[in-house]
C-alpha cells in the first residue's frame, strides 16, 4: 500500500522558514502593504513602485522596533535616524505617514509566528537599549519631580516642551510666536493672519474693551497678553516656561506695551490679583490634570469679577468616557503627564463649581490641521537651520510630532475646543447679549 507524506502547512512553513528583516515588518503590519519596506540586510517587501516607504537602515533600530512595539518603538528608531521615511521630509512627514497610518494594523502575530520571528532577529535585538536623548523618564520614574501636577512636576514638564530653543520655535511657529491652534478665516488664509484672527476672536468673545484687565494663564509667549495691550487693555500673563518669559517680556519693551502688559515666569496658582474682567486660558489645559479640573475653573471663576467672561482653549477627546492619558509616544516625547478628555466633560466640571455659566462652544478640530500644516512648512523652510540650533534628532521629532497630530485632527481622533463662560453675579444671572456678539 502506498503511503502518502503529509504535506506542511502554510503556518508550519512561516514558523519554520528564517523570516528576513521586511517579512518580519509584513508580518507585523498584517501583510497587504500599500507602501515599500526595505531593510539594512537587502531584504523588501510591499509594491515596488510604492510612493512611500520605510527603510530600516541599522540594526539598533530593529532593536527599539522590537523592544517597544508600536509607535514608542517607531518613534524611537526615527528620532535617532535608524529608520525612515522614504520620499518625505523629516520636516514634514504627513504624507508618507498617512500612507503608513494605514497599514499600521500591528496584528498579533501566533505563537508560531512570534517564536519564528525570534529565532530569525537573534536574542541580542530583545535586550532592551537606551532611548534616544530627547525621550522624557516613563510616569513611574517622575516621582523624583514630586507628585503628579504638583508645582515642582508640572514646572519639569512645562520646560521639558518649551524650554528647547525660541530661535527654534521662531522658525517652526512664525512670527506671532503662537504655540495654539489658529482660527482661519478662509481656507486660503496665511499662518500669520489666522493667528492673528484667533486673537481677536476670544478678545471679542471676552467682550473686552479700553481699560479692562485681563489674565491670560499658561500665556506662552504672551502673543494673547500683546494682542490685548495693543487695544488698551491691561493683561498680565503667567508662565511656567523661563524661556518664553524671557522672549515675552522683552518683545512687550520692544513693541512700546510695558504700560498695558506683564508676563511672569510664575505658576497661575501663584497670580494674588483678582476682580479681572476676563480670563482667558489658550492650550493649558491639557496640562492640567482631569483630577485638578475643579481647583483649577475654581482658581478661575475667583479670579473674575461678577459678570466677567471665561474662555477656555484645549484639546480634547471627541467623546467623555475614554481614557484620559496620553499615548505612549505623546507622554515620553512631547507633553509628559498630558491629560485630554472630551469638551462634555470640561463643560460639566465648569458649571459644577458652581458660580458659571457656559453660554457658548464651538469646535475648530479642523483649523488644527491647517495649523499644523503651516508649522511644518516653516520647519522644512527652515529644517538647516532648525537641525544646528537643536541638533537633528529634535527636529525629526517635532516633525514627526506635528503631522501625526495633523493626521489624528484630519480623523476626528482630537479636537479643539473653545468654551466660553461667564460668572454670574448674587442672584445668579448674567447681562449679556441674547445672541452671540462676536465676528466668527
Amino acid at each position: 500500500m502506498t503511503t502518502f507524506k503529509e504535506q506542511p502547512t502554510r503556518s508550519q512553513e512561516e514558523g519554520s522558514a528564517k523570516l528576513t528583516l521586511a517579512e518580519i515588518f509584513e508580518t507585523m503590519m498584517g501583510g497587504d502593504l500599500s507602501i515599500r519596506i526595505t531593510a539594512y540586510d537587502g531584504s523588501s517587501a510591499g509594491p515596488e513602485d510604492a510612493q512611500y516607504g520605510l527603510d530600516l537602515k541599522t540594526p539598533r533600530g530593529t532593536t527599539y522596533l522590537v523592544t517597544a512595539p508600536g509607535d514608542l518603538g517607531l518613534a524611537r528608531a526615527y528620532i535617532s535616524g535608524d529608520l525612515e521615511l522614504v520620499g518625505a521630509h523629516p520636516g514634514d512627514p504627513y504624507p508618507a505617514l498617512k500612507a503608513l497610518a494605514s497599514d499600521l494594523k500591528f496584528s498579533k502575530p501566533s505563537p508560531l509566528q512570534l517564536a519564528n520571528v525570534a529565532r530569525s532577529l537573534g536574542i541580542e535585538h530583545f535586550k532592551p537599549i537606551a532611548p534616544p536623548p530627547q525621550e522624557a523618564v516613563p510616569r513611574w520614574r517622575r516621582f523624583a519631580e514630586g507628585l503628579r501636577h504638583s508645582k515642582t512636576r508640572d514646572a519639569e514638564a512645562i520646560s521639558y516642551h518649551y524650554d528647547v530653543s525660541n530661535t527654534f520655535y521662531e522658525w517652526v511657529l512664525g512670527p506671532s510666536m503662537t504655540y495654539t491652534c489658529a482660527v482661519y478665516p478662509d481656507r486660503d488664509a496665511s499662518l500669520e493672519a489666522a493667528q492673528d484672527n484667533k486673537y481677536r476672536l476670544i478678545f471679542e468673545k471676552l467682550r473686552l474693551k479700553p481699560g479692562d484687565r485681563l489674565l491670560d494663564i499658561g500665556c506662552g509667549w504672551g502673543g494673547m497678553v500683546r494682542y490685548a495691550a495693543r487695544q488698551g487693555v491691561y493683561a498680565v500673563g503667567a508662565t511656567l516656561s523661563a524661556e518664553q518669559a524671557e522672549w515675552a517680556q522683552q518683545a512687550i519693551v520692544d513693541e512700546g506695551l510695558s504700560e498695558f502688559a506683564e508676563v511672569r515666569h510664575s505658576d497661575y496658582r501663584d497670580i494674588t490679583e483678582d476682580s479681572f474682567d476676563a480670563v482667558s486660558s489658550i492650550g493649558l489645559t491639557e496640562h492640567i490634570g482631569i483630577g485638578n479640573y475643579p481647583s483649577y475653573f475654581g482658581f478661575m471663576r475667583d479670579k473674575l469679577r461678577p459678570g466677567g467672561m471665561l474662555l477656555n482653549h484645549c484639546i480634547t477627546r471627541p467623546d467623555n468616557p475614554n481614557r484620559n492619558k496620553a499615548g505612549t509616544f505623546i507622554d515620553r516625547y512631547v507633553f509628559p503627564d498630558g491629560e485630554l478628555t472630551g469638551s462634555g466633560k470640561i463643560i460639566s466640571k465648569i458649571q459644577d463649581i458652581g458660580g458659571l455659566e457656559v453660554i457658548h462652544e464651538e469646535n475648530l478640530r479642523e483649523h488644527y490641521a491647517m495649523t499644523l500644516r503651516d508649522w511644518n512648512v516653516n520647519l522644512v523652510e527652515h529644517w538647516d537651520e532648525a537641525v544646528a540650533e537643536v541638533g537633528e534628532g529634535t527636529a525629526r521629532l517635532w516633525g514627526l510630532y506635528m503631522a501625526g497630530c495633523r493626521i489624528g485632527f484630519d480623523r476626528n481622533i482630537v479636537q479643539l475646543h473653545h468654551v466660553l463662560a461667564t460668572k454670574l453675579d448674587e442672584q445668579g444671572s448674567n447681562q449679556l447679549p441674547l445672541r452671540p456678539w462676536w465676528q466668527a
